[in-house]
């Protein structure tokens, strides 16, 4: 197992540095970046930091409902909050523009008041964007924050009849201080190497941001040393931001309980009233731009040109191979329980999908002819850009299992291929289940490496669909914006359902 985690994280770390090597080689090294590098730097760090506070500041009422209420459909409305991170870039912000684009409903209902309209594009733009994506992923951690404070504190906090500002003083404050700055710290590290978001919604040099000035340089200049120094910078920064949310993550520590399920006697009164209209703002504001754009879509997915459906198949194909590889990279690196494996793993995170792109283009030139290998590319890159998540989905399971079993199995002899066949399959087929499911969802939705290099008769839907914004032909684009929403969550449904059917 040691060899094994060995040689996947010497591949992996291979696939981040071999292609910067070979960009960097290829201009005959690196310059300084000059004003328009530093500007989106500048850019890069302002969106981040505003999407990461505004939507941690949002979650917390959206959270704190949530927490001390009960209600037909909160199991739902709590599986919503996880549909923005598998659902497609290109899709959400398709339906961001149905709501608030030129032609969209608050520009409609502006124009019958009379009112000027409104401009999505630029630094609010970006902002709304992110913060519709990660809105529920810090409600999601903040939930958990909530579910940790003991059922016993709530209680004598009611027979002492404290006030609910009381409450949060004492209780709840307390949980926010310690988990507020890891969730910030984790938004901001995605926000850093946002990439479509702000292709498409960033309306100009001005809101250019480090992955999106990569593109610039590599598509409109072809300057491979400038993009190379852009890439490297971001790695920096995006590793440096993920060991700080790492650090800050582990500060939150659970006080000790009889885990009884959590009553809460200090939502009466308005606070009722304030939770319902929290709880219905936030439901809207995550399912309204999907439902409208999935609603526009169905009007006109029978009238698709064959081209989509034909991408529809390039990206199932992509998409699966994609979670073959990035499922088989992670189990390589954590079967051997090392954490320097498994870090190396998460440094994909901090890559620029671009430079890793074009390095592996370079890299095959002298072999063969790159246009001929563009979905392999994508999918090789789509699989490390998915590898933390699946990682992080694995590792810890991993881990329990060898904890729980691990020396009876070392008791038999058992190890190599017969302990994982006969000691972790059967117990990992849950989280295998949804790592797959989760790995082929995110490569469906990819909207990277392709629009660098796409290829004229073989393109991903997410490559049609922003073809079709860009044509400004969005009925087209809703009904391919309903397939590829379909098809990853099909996808994710299909193997996390494999997954547990397995498991039963």
């Amino acid at each position: 197992m040691l060899r094994l985690g060995g040689a996947a994280a010497l591949l992996v770390a291979a696939l981040i540095l071999a292609p910067l090597a070979a960009v960097l080689w290829r201009a005959g090294g690196a310059g300084w970046p000059g004003p328009a590098d530093w500007a989106a730097l500048r850019f890069t760090l302002l969106q981040a930091s505003l999407s990461a506070i505004l939507s941690a500041a949002f979650a917390i009422p959206v959270a704190r409902a949530l927490a001390r209420r009960r209600f037909a459909g909160r199991a739902a409305l709590i599986t919503l909050m996880g549909a923005p991170f598998i659902l497609p870039v290109i899709v959400a912000i398709a339906g961001l523009l149905t709501i608030f684009g030129r032609n969209g409903l608050v520009n409609s209902a502006l124009e019958a008041l009379g009112l000027p309209p409104i401009d999505i594009f630029g630094l609010h733009g970006v902002l709304l964007a992110h913060v519709f994506f990660n809105l529920p992923l810090a409600v999601r951690l903040l939930l958990e924050g909530w579910r940790a404070i003991p059922a016993e504190h709530f209680r004598l906090a009611a027979q002492l009849d404290l006030p609910p500002a009381t409450i949060f003083r004492t209780l709840e404050w307390p949980m926010l201080r310690a988990r507020l700055p890891g969730i910030c710290a984790v938004i901001f590290a995605i926000c850093l190497s946002s990439f479509a978001t702000v292709l498409i919604l960033g309306g100009g040099p001005a809101a250019t941001n480090v992955e999106l000035a990569i593109y610039q340089a590599f598509t409109f200049d072809f300057d491979l040393g400038r993009a190379a120094v852009l890439s490297a910078l971001q790695l920096v920064i995006v590793a440096a931001a993920a060991v700080l949310a790492l650090i800050l993550a582990g500060n939150g520590t659970a006080a000790p309980g009889l885990d009884r399920l959590v009553q809460r006697w200090d939502g009466a009164g308005g606070l009722r009233l304030w939770d319902a209209a929290v709880l219905t703002l936030a439901a809207a504001f995550v399912a309204l731009p999907i439902a409208l754009v999935l609603g526009r879509g169905a009007a006109s997915v029978l009238s698709l040109p064959v081209s989509i459906w034909m991408a529809a198949g390039v990206s199932l194909l992509v998409a699966l191979a994609s979670a073959a590889i990035s499922v088989l990279l992670a189990l390589a690196l954590a079967l051997p329980r090392r954490r320097r494996f498994e870090a190396v793993g998460l440094m994909t995170l901090a890559a620029s999908p671009l430079v890793l792109g074009t390095g592996l283009f370079l890299l095959i030139r002298p072999f063969t002819f790159p246009g001929n290998h563009v979905l392999a590319i994508t999918a090789l890159v789509n699989a490390a850009m998915a590898l933390p998540f699946v990682l992080r989905s694995l590792s810890p399971e991993i881990r329990q299992i060898e904890a729980t079993y691990g020396r009876l199995s070392d008791s038999l002899g058992l190890g190599g291929w017969h302990r994982f066949r006969w000691l972790l399959l059967p117990r990992l087929r849950r989280p295998l289940g949804f790592a797959t499911g989760l790995a082929a969802a995110l490569s469906m939705g990819d909207l990277g490496v392709i629009a660098l290099f796409p290829p004229p008769e073989a393109a991903t839907l997410p490559l049609e669909i922003y073809r079709l914004l860009g044509a400004y032909r969005t009925e087209a684009a809703a009904g391919a914006s309903l397939i590829l929403t379909a098809l990853s969550f099909g996808l994710f449904l299909l193997f996390d359902r494999m997954g547990r059917h397995a498991d039963t």
